[in-house]
C-alpha cells in the first residue's frame, strides 16, 4: 500500500491542449511572449482530477514533484502558479520541484519521505519521462509508472515495470 504519490508536472498532471499529448509539453514555455502566458495552454490530463479525488479519499499523501531549469525560488514560483491555475492547490499536500537533472527528483523524494518519515516502499512516482522520472525514481529505490504517451521513449533492451495508457488505470495499482 503507498502512503504517498508523486505526480510529475509537464505530461503527466497537465499537458499543452493544442498537442493533445502529441509531443513533449517543454514547447510551450519558449512559445509563450510572457511569463504567465504559458498557462493559457495548459490543461489538466483527462480523468485526473477524478483519480487525485479516488486516490485522496483513499487517504494517500498527494505529492506534485516538476523537474524545472530555473533556480530554486523561481522554480516553486512558476510551479505554485500552475498548480493554482489549474485549480489542484486544495488536492495536494505537497507541491515540490527538482533541479533539470537525471537524479534530480529522486534526491527529492529521498528527502521528503525521510522528513515524514515513510519507507521508500510506500513510496511512488507516476511520470512520463524514462529518464528524468522512472530512472530517478528507481535509481533511489521508489516504484515508478509511466503514462504511455506518443513521445514516451525507452531506449532498445530497457524494462519498465508498469505502464498505463490513461491516468484513470493508476488505480489499479494503489
Amino acid at each position: 500500500m503507498y502512503k504517498i504519490i508523486f505526480f510529475d508536472g509537464d505530461g503527466t498532471l497537465w499537458y499543452p491542449k493544442s498537442t493533445k499529448w502529441s509531443k513533449k509539453p517543454f514547447w510551450v514555455y519558449d512559445a509563450s511572449d510572457k511569463p504567465k502566458d504559458y498557462l493559457k495552454h495548459l490543461i489538466l490530463t483527462p480523468q485526473m482530477m477524478q483519480t487525485l479525488h479516488s486516490l485522496k479519499k483513499r487517504g494517500i499523501i498527494l505529492a506534485a514533484l516538476s523537474t524545472h531549469p530555473h533556480r530554486r525560488l523561481e522554480a516553486d514560483f512558476h510551479m505554485g502558479h500552475k498548480i493554482r491555475h489549474l485549480k489542484l492547490d486544495t488536492i495536494f499536500d505537497h507541491v515540490y520541484t527538482a533541479r533539470p537533472y537525471p537524479w534530480g527528483k529522486g534526491k527529492v523524494m529521498q528527502s521528503i519521505l525521510k522528513r515524514l518519515k515513510i519507507p521508500k516502499s510506500q513510496a511512488l512516482l507516476v511520470g512520463d519521462s524514462y529518464v528524468f522520472d522512472y530512472l530517478s525514481a528507481r535509481r533511489v529505490g521508489i516504484e515508478c509508472i509511466l503514462i504511455q504517451t506518443s513521445y514516451l521513449n525507452i531506449p532498445n533492451g530497457r524494462k519498465v515495470r508498469r505502464k498505463i495508457r490513461n491516468i484513470k488505470m493508476l488505480l489499479n495499482f494503489v
